[in-house]
């Protein structure tokens, strides 16, 4: 009997034991989830320079359109809508998103840089700004009226049947547009 308690004895902890690693285990791969989960995620979005092309090293006195085309390449947006202005601004937007588990993404950081062309192409000016110099802009909720009534969901789900033209779904051939596969069939 005292070689089978033993054995009793030695399987109980080895059961304990494993129970522990087993717990453990799961404990720290929990807490190595939580902290990956606290880790933010960076997004850059727009422009993103390089060491050697910066938008902000433009020099006025020197670069044209093709100088700063060739360096820094398009830019994100180009000012002119109207052919009757003289000047002509291209604007290198960059944003850093910074983002946590599930929670919305915060703007950490803005840089856009404004570069603004004579009529001959020449660099007159350029401008930075960063994301102290943003503005909020306040959304008006109202709605654009349409005419007509208003239908129900159910009104326009089965609206449409009884009003196709059997013709069109006969597979006529004289229809606008076609009515039959490739080459009229």
């Amino acid at each position: 009997m005292g070689v089978s308690l033993g054995h009793s004895e030695s399987s109980n902890k080895q059961k304990r034991y494993m129970t522990r690693f087993i717990a453990k285990t799961v404990a720290l791969a929990a807490l190595a989830g939580v902290l990956t989960a606290c880790n933010p995620v960076l997004r850059t979005h727009g422009y993103v320079p390089t060491v050697d092309a910066k938008p902000q090293e433009v020099n006025p006195d020197t670069d044209t359109k093709a100088t700063v085309l060739a360096r820094l390449g398009n830019p994100s947006v180009k000012s002119t809508f109207d052919e009757d202005i003289k000047d002509d601004t291209w604007f290198y937007m960059n944003a850093v998103r910074q983002r946590y588990a599930y929670l919305r993404p915060k703007v950490e950081d803005r840089s856009i840089t404004a570069i603004t062309f004579n009529e001959d192409g020449q660099v007159t000016k350029v401008a930075e700004y960063g994301i102290e110099d943003g503005r909020y802009v306040d959304y008006v909720n109202r709605k654009t009226p349409t005419r007509g009534r208003e239908l129900s969901v159910l009104e326009q789900i089965f609206g449409t049947i009884g009003r196709l033209p059997t013709e069109q779904i006969g597979g006529q051939q004289d229809i606008p547009g076609g009515g039959g596969g490739p080459g009229g069939r």
